[in-house]
C-alpha cells in the first residue's frame, strides 16, 4: 500500500521540491498540497491522507494551529514538522498539538523518505541534534515534573514497563520481544495508555517520561 502524503508549506518553491523528491520515493504517493493551515484542511475533506509534511511559519493558520486542527479529525494523519528553525519554541508547541515528529528542511532526501515511512508505521520521529535542548525546555516549565509523575502513577506495573519502552525508542516488536507479549497486546496496552494519559501519540508519550526525568 502506498503511503498517502499531503504537503503544507506557503512556499511553492518548497512544495515543489518536496513533491518532486516524494514522487520518485515508490512507496509515497503526494496527494495533495497546501499553502496554509486552512487550505490543508480543505485539502484533507478532497483527499484522505497518512501523512502531513508541515511547515510551522506559514500565514493565515500557522503550522501549530494546522497540527492541532489535524490531529483532531477522525483517524487523523500522522504529522511531521519540517523547520528551518532547530530551537524554535514553536516546535515544541506542534509536539504538543500532536505532530509524531519534526525535522530541519535541510534534511537529505533519504532521511525524509524513511522519516514518512517510520511515522505512517507509528514510529516517532525526532531529529537528534534538538531533542535534548527541546526535551530541557519542556522539563523546565512550571509544574511539568509534578503532573508528568502525576500522570504516570496511574500506570499500572506492566503499562509503565511498556512507557518506558517506547520512550527509550523501541519499536512494538521488541516491546513484546523483552516484554514476552505480543506485537497485538503491545498495541492494545499502548491504546489504553494513551486514552488514560491524555496523549495522541508515542511522541507525546516519550516527552511525557521525559518531563518525569525517567529517563
Amino acid at each position: 500500500m502506498s503511503i498517502r502524503v499531503v504537503i503544507v508549506d506557503d512556499d511553492a518553491l518548497v512544495r515543489a521540491a518536496l513533491r518532486m523528491m516524494l514522487d520518485g520515493a515508490g512507496d509515497i504517493v503526494v496527494v495533495g498540497e497546501a499553502g496554509d493551515g486552512a487550505a490543508a484542511q480543505r485539502v484533507l475533506d478532497a483527499q484522505p491522507a497518512d501523512v502531513v509534511l508541515m511547515d510551522l511559519r506559514m500565514p493565515g493558520v500557522d503550522g501549530i494551529a494546522a497540527t492541532r486542527r489535524v490531529r483532531a479529525r477522525p483517524d487523523p494523519p500522522e504529522v511531521i514538522v519540517l523547520t528551518t528553525f532547530d530551537a524554535d519554541e514553536h516546535v515544541v508547541r506542534a509536539l504538543r498539538a500532536g505532530a509524531s515528529g519534526f525535522l530541519l528542511k535541510d534534511t537529505p532526501p533519504e532521511r525524509i523518505v524513511e522519516a514518512i515511512t517510520r511515522v505512517r508505521a507509528g514510529d516517532p520521529i525526532l531529529s537528534p541534534a534538538i531533542t535534548r535542548r527541546l526535551m530541557a525546555r519542556v522539563v523546565a516549565d512550571t509544574g511539568v515534573y509534578e503532573q508528568a509523575r502525576t500522570a504516570l502513577a496511574t500506570l499500572t506495573h506492566r503499562e509503565r514497563e511498556v512507557v518506558l519502552a517506547v520512550a527509550a525508542g523501541r519499536t512494538n516488536a521488541d516491546i513484546g520481544a523483552a516484554l514476552s507479549m505480543t506485537v497485538a497486546t503491545v498495541k492494545a496496552h499502548l491504546s489504553h495508555i494513551f486514552a488514560k494519559l491524555g496523549v495522541d501519540n508515542r511522541t507525546q508519550l516519550a516527552m511525557l517520561v521525559h518531563d518525569a526525568e525517567l529517563t
